[in-house]
């Protein structure tokens, strides 16, 4: 468990995100899901596994998609207390499949994202940093709510680290605003 609670650490100071059987069509699809993660989004997260289980912290990001790609970038601040760490994700379609990086990517202190897939409301993200692989899944349900959670690979299970539901609060179609 010694590497879930270290990717479950990491994680959480860098949170927040296969192939593609028909790539014209599927981005498209792709594109229609990261448009639908722009805005400013905020909500809890608990760390689920490891030595800091049942640390529980709040996020506040703001979803952009790049000019030009297919993709998202995550950007702002989880907070734990009166303690706040960056965080921030940059995921880009490269050929069929997707390419990124949390913080500064596994070369320094984050993680780099590998390969991806998304499935209609749904985006899955494989994460590696050294010997360390695991995933990174999103769900959009509606129009303003947004799970996310990671998952590491302890010998040959997966283990979920972090679960995090956000909510959209910028101006959204019924100017809604989400509490924290």
């Amino acid at each position: 468990m010694k590497r879930a609670s270290t990717i479950a650490v990491t994680a959480l100071s860098l949170m927040s995100a296969g192939s593609i059987a028909t790539p014209s069509a599927a981005a498209d699809g792709d594109a229609k899901f990261f448009r639908s993660v722009e805005g400013v989004w905020t909500g809890p997260g608990e760390i689920v596994a490891g030595k800091y289980k049942g640390t529980k912290f709040t996020c506040k990001l703001n979803g952009t998609t790049p000019n030009g790609k297919v993709g998202m970038t995550l950007d702002g601040a989880c907070r734990v207390g009166v303690f706040s760490q960056r965080m921030a994700a940059t995921i880009v379609r490269t050929g069929s499949t997707y390419r990124g990086k949390f913080l500064d990517g596994a070369g320094g202190e984050g993680l780099d994202i590998v390969a991806g897939n998304v499935d209609g409301q749904r985006v899955t993200m494989s994460i590696s940093r050294k010997q360390l692989n695991g995933a990174m899944m999103a769900r959009i349900q509606g129009d303003n709510v947004m799970n996310v959670s990671v998952a590491v690979r302890v010998d040959s299970k997966m283990v979920r680290v972090i679960a995090m539901d956000l909510k959209r609060v910028d101006d959204g179609p019924v100017g809604a605003v989400a509490s924290e």
